[in-house]
């Protein structure tokens, strides 16, 4: 078995060309040789399942046999686990896979594999010493297909020969300073399975870090900041398709969980790393806001009133003006996606990450608990106090409980699940509570924006009344949240 540490960056076929040009490849001769591959899997994608790409790969006359792992990638970044080994084509003999429980299971699949989709790419390749460590730069051309149907190939892949993970980065960022470089985190394979099934791209949620108390508070963030990125990184596209409005939610979220990520971990990491990266997001946070709220205000917060005012004379002026400030901020988002700043940034802060070394001699769980505690404690002292709470201390105790969650959610594999299921299932429910009524505030204001010059009307009427009555409702969540016990590690 090897593993394969590889950086994948989409790249502009126009600029294609360009990449050969680069200072670092000057004096490089390129390798070229086209790649046809074919990948199997049983009628029921058992090994998509696995997470496991299995493939026959004709490279000149010569054939090999590859099995990956297909662990996901973040930032363009995958660490990956490989074997491969001289075959003939059609005869699968997995002898060479290292792995007895893996080997059991794909010679237990081996008379169900059928062909699924196949890849079919020109290959130029450069060996480039940079840094510490020598690196393989390839350029794939070509094309994905699967029945009846095709996708474009053409990516930069970065695989580390030897040396430092870091240099990885480096070449990336002198590479990027040229040239529009995208991280992309689906392989071909998983771009093929695609293909096959002719998925259209879905919104992503975030997914548990995979923790565990033999983790430092360090190796915990990284593997919390990753999959945070990860999940940004897998609405993008669906972002920039203009897609459904769960893309702009989710990608939301991811940053949401992100910044609060490197809020909750700051006693453990370096402040100049906090500095640098705890107000990066901002902008991009900020437009993904912008385009929720007035998705939510289209989606959610207009039908209820025109079943009620079908007649008013605002209200169509209201979802036009709606429509066109939904339509701006949706622009502004795919304007800040496709400046080369952002792809910049997802390479620094993913090599920031990965850098990052210890600072604090504490355990995961003693570290864990501390973090709990101290939000909890926040979140708790406004709730006790939510008879006089004010429109602004409303609006501080949902970000408190937000934060309560998103911990929980991060330190969830170090909590026993009977305790903090039922615990999460009553702070979703309070959460609920508090969204709606900060839904109704952001929706009074987007009203007042969108009518500035018209008099109050019906409308604003109906939406202070139902405040009201979220407002009234509130303290029953609040009171089934402080009954119950918090989960500790």
């Amino acid at each position: 078995m090897s593993t394969e540490i590889e950086l994948k960056l989409q790249l502009d076929a126009k600029n294609a060309r360009k990449l050969a040009s680069h200072p670092a490849l000057v004096g490089i001769k390129a390798q070229r040789q086209r790649l046809l591959n074919t990948y199997y899997d049983t009628p029921d994608l058992a090994l998509a399942g696995r997470r496991i790409a299995m493939r026959f790969r004709q490279k000149g006359w010569e054939w090999l046999l590859t099995v990956k792992s297909a662990e996901p990638a973040s930032g363009g970044l995958a660490v990956r686990s490989e074997w491969e080994a001289p075959a003939t084509p059609g005869h699968f003999d997995f002898s060479h896979v290292d792995a007895p429980e893996l080997q059991d299971f794909l010679e237990a699949a081996t008379e169900r594999l059928e062909p699924v989709f196949t890849t079919d790419f020109r290959r130029q390749t450069w060996q480039v010493p940079f840094g510490e460590s020598l690196i393989e730069l390839a350029l794939d051309r070509g094309h994905i297909a699967s029945r009846e149907r095709r996708a474009p190939i053409c990516e930069v892949e970065l695989e580390l020969l030897s040396g430092r993970i870091e240099d990885i980065f480096g070449l990336t960022r002198s590479l990027q300073k040229q040239l529009h470089l995208q991280p992309a985190v689906a392989s071909k394979a998983e771009r093929g399975y695609a293909l096959f099934l002719d998925e259209p791209a879905r919104p992503f949620k975030a997914k548990p870090a995979p923790l565990d108390d033999s983790l430092t508070p360090v190796e915990a963030f990284r593997s919390i900041a990753l999959g945070c990125l990860e999940h940004f990184q897998r609405n993008e596209q669906g972002l920039l398709a203009g897609g459904e409005a769960e893309f702009i939610h989710q990608a939301r979220v991811a940053l949401r969980r992100l910044r609060s990520a490197i809020k909750l971990f700051a006693p453990a990491l370096p402040a100049e790393f906090v500095k640098a990266y705890g107000q990066t997001w901002q902008t991009l946070a900020g437009a993904l806001g912008d385009a929720r709220n007035w998705d939510v205000f289209l989606e959610e917060t207009l039908p209820p009133i025109h079943a009620l005012f079908p007649a008013d004379r605002d209200l169509k002026r209201l979802r036009n003006e709606a429509r066109q400030r939904a339509r701006r901020a949706r622009r502004s988002i795919v304007r800040l996606l496709a400046i080369g700043e952002y792809p910049r940034l997802i390479v620094e802060f993913t090599a920031a990450v990965y850098a990052l070394s210890d600072t604090l001699p504490l355990p995961l769980k003693k570290f864990a608990g501390e973090r709990l505690a101290y939000h909890s404690r926040r979140a708790r002292k406004l709730a006790e106090s939510h008879a006089t709470l004010s429109p602004e201390d409303r609006h501080r105790l949902r970000i408190a409980f937000k934060k309560l969650r998103y911990t929980m959610e991060f330190f969830a594999p170090l909590l026993p699940e009977n305790r903090l299921v039922p615990y999460l299932a009553v702070l979703g429910r309070l959460q609920d509570e508090l969204g709606l009524i900060n839904d109704h505030v952001t929706a009074e204001m987007l009203i007042k924006e969108a009518l500035a010059k018209r008099p109050p009307g019906p409308i604003h009427g109906w939406m202070a009344g139902r405040q009201g009555l979220l407002v009234e409702q509130l303290p029953e969540a609040l009171a089934a949240w402080l009954a119950q016990r918090r989960p500790t590690c």
